[in-house]
């Protein structure tokens, strides 16, 4: 595989979107709310039991009739940080929905009814994760409060792993021990479960997803799609995705993904080759 490098004008431009989304990051959310029938602001995105789920800064939405978004379960957090575990589990984090009482940050929440009710699992009113993931029952999170990546096998009990500035994470699904983080400088790589991590380098990237053990999938800033059969020593630029800037991305498994982009949530069965609009998407502004 030939790794793919950015013209020296195309890196710093790639470089300088990111840096402004990892700054939107930690800004506190707005109150406004969804634009019309389209969704804004995505966060997450997963698939279960067939159905699309769209994690927004208003809550977590399905697609109704016509691909229109319907409100699933009554609540309206800003999830900023979603997954679907393995076994069905649907995890979560950010903030409460503008006006409750409850604690600024929700720490883990989880759902086993498909996102319709949820339970307070840890660390609420102490974290605010903004990107979640999951492989071999270890649970994952971005701790973007405190810049530092934290990891948890009961969902209660968590350990303080590496300080790093990072947009998004992504475990491997057939070795818990190696994650990939995104940075300003490159996707930065761990080996020993977030403990430490070599300095970001090569291909930049906003987000990761690992479908299969040799698809790991990415997408870089300015909206173009990446895989790497190797973990991401190396990428291949598969070609860019509808809709422009990148809000989310989820590989389902080696051919399956799911994009938010600035137009549109659109899904792919051949590997990013070819995509098709599930949902429409009012703002272009970044999800996080």
């Amino acid at each position: 595989m030939i790794k793919h490098r950015l013209p020296r004008a195309a890196a710093a431009s790639a470089v300088a979107v990111l840096s402004l989304a990892l700054t939107a990051c930690s800004q506190p959310p707005d109150p406004g709310g969804e634009a019309g029938s389209a969704l804004a602001h995505i966060h997450g995105l997963g698939l279960h039991d067939g159905t699309l789920y769209v994690a927004t800064h208003q809550g977590l939405y399905s697609p109704g009739p016509g691909d229109t978004p319907v409100l699933v379960g009554d609540r309206r957090d800003d999830f900023m940080g979603f997954t679907v575990a393995d076994d069905g589990t649907f995890l979560a984090g950010g903030h409460p929905a503008a006006g409750g009482d409850g604690p600024s940050d929700l720490g883990l929440i989880a759902s086993a009814d498909s996102g319709r009710t949820w339970t307070e699992k840890s660390l609420g009113g102490e974290v605010d994760f903004h990107s979640l993931d999951t492989a071999g029952g270890t649970v994952y999170g971005y701790d973007s409060t405190n810049g530092r990546l934290r990891v948890t096998r009961d969902q209660k009990t968590w350990e303080d792993r590496a300080s790093l500035r990072a947009l998004d994470i992504a475990v491997s699904p057939t070795d818990p021990e190696t994650v990939l983080a995104t940075t300003e400088t490159g996707v930065a790589r761990s080996t020993d479960g977030g403990r430490t991590f070599a300095p970001g380098s090569g291909q930049v990237l906003a987000y990761v997803s690992w479908g299969a053990a040799d698809a790991l999938y990415g997408i870089s800033p300015d909206g173009d799609l990446f895989r790497s059969g190797d973990g991401g020593a190396a990428w291949t630029r598969v070609g860019p995705v509808p809709g422009g800037g990148p809000q989310a991305l989820t590989a389902v498994d080696a051919r399956r993904l799911l994009v938010a982009t600035a137009d549109g949530v659109y899904e792919s069965k051949d590997a990013g080759r070819s995509f098709v609009r599930r949902m429409e998407v009012a703002s272009g502004a970044d999800g996080h």
